[in-house]
């Protein structure tokens, strides 16, 4: 089959009700960046820093896949389907999807600030941590999320996957976020790149671009019927 490598951002997840973060009116517009999402302001305002992330987990608690999450997954019905998400939700994983790396963490876990190695599954009945909460070694719990300034430990990983593609998708992504969106500079010469974005995105990569100016939803319809025509 098929290899389809998809890179999704946060417009994928817009439809589900989460918060967008660099939309006009997104979350770093409400919540300055350095102060919630940096190694500097956890040590600053640790407290700020959970409550923050325990909002964004109360409001992905509620929220369902869209249908453009469902459509990715049954892609997997017809091809071999690859998803790099920069987004921290589960919302490809409750959709069906079965192969999903997580640039930059994962919302429903936590880990230890001294060790780790030492993760820890959240549940939607007990999703909040605070100040005090503290793993098996008595350090204190903070996001499973990559901060701005820390290392992506998943982008080597996720460089193998694009080099590997047969098709690569690109779902609700500025591209504007590194080292994410130089994952293009990977995809193999001659692979048809599908972009779906209810806005213009610049790419400069330089394999052919087939734009699809949609949501993640209406624009997964399209590409469905797309793949249908190129790959009977």
């Amino acid at each position: 089959m098929k290899k389809i490598v998809v890179l999704t951002g946060a417009g994928m997840s817009a439809e589900s009700g989460l918060s967008t973060f660099r939309d006009s009116g997104g979350l770093w517009d409400k919540y300055p960046v350095e102060k919630v999402a940096t190694p500097e302001g956890f040590e600053e305002n640790p407290e700020l820093v959970l409550d923050f992330y325990n909002e964004r987990r109360a409001e992905l608690i509620h929220a369902k896949p869209n249908q453009g999450h469902v459509l990715l997954a049954e892609l997997e019905k017809n091809f071999t389907v690859s998803i790099i998400t920069q987004n921290i939700d589960d919302l490809h994983e409750r959709a069906g999807s079965s192969h999903v790396l997580h640039l930059h963490g994962e919302l429903m876990k936590v880990q230890s600030t001294g060790d780790p190695s030492l993760i820890y599954e959240l549940t939607p009945e007990n999703s909040a941590i605070h100040l005090g909460d503290t793993c098996e070694k008595g350090y204190q719990l903070r996001p499973f999320v990559v901060w701005f300034g820390e290392p992506v430990p998943l982008i080597e990983m996720a460089v193998e996957e694009v080099r590997t593609a047969d098709i690569f998708v690109i779902i609700g992504t500025s591209l504007n976020v590194y080292p994410a969106a130089g994952l293009l500079n990977y995809v193999p010469d001659g692979v048809p790149v599908y972009l779906i974005d209810p806005k213009e995105v610049r790419y400069t990569g330089k394999n052919h671009i087939i734009p699809i100016y949609k949501g993640a939803s209406e624009g997964m319809r399209d590409l469905i019927l797309k793949l249908a025509q190129e790959y009977k």
